[in-house]
């Protein structure tokens, strides 16, 4: 029996994962009203905010997603806190059900001695700094000449090419010019790249790692003595085309020779960190690591050799964790919400009626933005089977009284119109330089260009 009233959906966070979720159910058999919260005051999540600014081609799926939030039948709600701003609860007690999409925004640790020092790092922090987050920082210590990046996929490749790249051959993105201005001033000469595993289980992709390559005035060094092997790697690289295309440009840098080029970045294998050094006044002076070596079935074991490195900064990038929310069941040892297929569920498995989760707050921080619409698929199916019944426990239902309440609190909302009137003053200002935009950092006047107030 079909509903008499649309099935009324508040989805937290407007990332591809969150905006994926609108477009499925407003496309639903079961007719759906769908209200999208960002705590930011501009949408899109890491493709705004995490994508690095020299990778355009990602960042055009800004024009998917635009698509889809300016229908009719999806609202946006930018600006808004859920958890500050208004509660879950409040947002529950307003929709037939919420879907959690706040992703994982959180560095996974080390977990080593010296983690802590001054000048080590997470990622997630660097890239908010690069990318012109308006809660991230608005400056970054660029005074180390030798860095060491930990970790073995795309971030880690993300954050050397920004170190490395000369600021001029970064102009014409939309990093913000305060960043610029901090990467001209940097005396980098060293990257070293750590990742534990060998060259044939690394996660970079062939595409990203080729890139590292091209950079002006940067040697890419390989030593061929990390080029290992076991059954399971050569398994790996006949088995897997992307494996063996990354195989293949690690060992041709390993043959290369260097040009003398001002800056370079190492790519050291089969090393895992051990400990950062302090410099005696609470600095990071060194890593020192420990030589690994390849089991046969694709693993790694350590071999008690270690090693030193003198640098003066260390950035992790080896995984993001979820936030917990509170109230709902978290799993600590995977960073995400305790789910089964995007329904939320307790520590006994039984569901939390009417609340759901998609994209890596769901499955953890993995994948590409593509694999997002599988993913959001999987609990949009969840939530229209559920349909009938959340429909049924709600009875009358209307979101009507949550505008006059953010109101009341003080909460200035923007809405699509609103963001498209910060898009716009962004490509203006991005037309003046020669640039697709320059983004606005300020969250204060963000709000403001977007309400028309400045």
């Amino acid at each position: 029996m079909s509903p008499n009233r649309p099935l009324r959906v508040a989805i937290v966070g407007s990332g591809p994962s969150g905006i994926y979720a609108a477009d499925l159910l407003s496309k639903a058999e079961v007719p759906a009203s769908v209200d999208v919260f960002e705590r930011l005051p501009a949408p899109f999540g890491l493709v705004r905010y995490g994508v690095a600014p020299d990778h355009p081609n990602i960042k055009q799926i800004m024009t998917t997603l635009a698509g889809i939030l300016g229908r009719d039948g999806i609202r946006l709600l930018a600006n808004v806190d859920v958890g500050t701003d208004i509660t879950l609860d409040e947002l529950r007690a307003c929709y037939d059900a919420v879907v959690l999409a706040t992703g994982s925004p959180h560095d996974a640790p080390l977990g080593i001695p010296g983690e802590n020092l001054e000048g080590s790092y997470g990622s997630a922090d660097f890239v908010a700094w690069y990318d012109g987050h308006p809660d991230g920082p608005r400056s970054w210590p660029m005074t180390a000449k030798e860095v060491a990046i930990v970790g073995a996929g795309n971030v880690a490749l993300d954050l050397a090419r920004i170190l490395a790249k000369r600021p001029e051959d970064l102009a014409w993105t939309d990093i913000p010019d305060h960043v610029l201005a901090a990467l001209q001033a940097s005396p980098l000469t060293d990257i070293r790249i750590f990742a534990r595993r060998g060259p044939a289980e690394v996660k970079f992709s062939p595409l990203e790692l080729r890139e590292i390559g091209k950079v002006s005035g940067v040697d890419v060094v390989v030593d061929d003595a990390d080029l290992q092997f076991d059954e399971a790697s050569i398994a790996a690289i006949e088995s897997n085309r992307q494996t063996k295309q990354v195989v293949e440009t690690l060992t041709s840098w390993a043959s290369r020779e260097a040009t003398g080029a001002a800056r370079r970045i190492h790519l050291h294998l089969l090393q895992r960190p051990v400990a950062l050094l302090d410099d005696g006044a609470g600095g990071v002076a060194g890593i020192r690591t420990e030589r690994m070596r390849l089991t046969g079935d694709g693993s790694v074991e350590g071999t008690g050799e270690t090693r030193e490195y003198p640098v003066q900064a260390v950035y992790r990038a080896i995984g993001y964790r979820g936030v917990p929310v509170e109230g709902l069941p978290f799993d600590d040892a995977r960073g995400v919400v305790r789910n089964d297929a995007g329904r939320v569920v307790d520590e006994t498995g039984a569901p939390v009626t009417g609340v759901y989760a998609t994209g890596w707050i769901k499955r953890g921080p993995s994948g590409l933005i593509g694999h997002s619409k599988k993913d959001s698929q999987e609990t949009v199916d969840r939530i229209l089977e559920d349909a009938p019944n959340l429909i049924e426990a709600k009875g009358d239902l209307s979101a009507d009284g949550l505008g006059p309440m953010l109101d009341d609190r003080g909460v200035r909302v923007i809405g699509w119109s609103d963001w498209l009137a910060l898009d716009a003053h962004e490509r203006a200002l991005g037309e003046a330089q020669g640039r697709e935009r320059v983004k606005v950092v300020s969250r204060f006047e963000m709000t403001d260009i977007a309400l028309r107030r400045a």
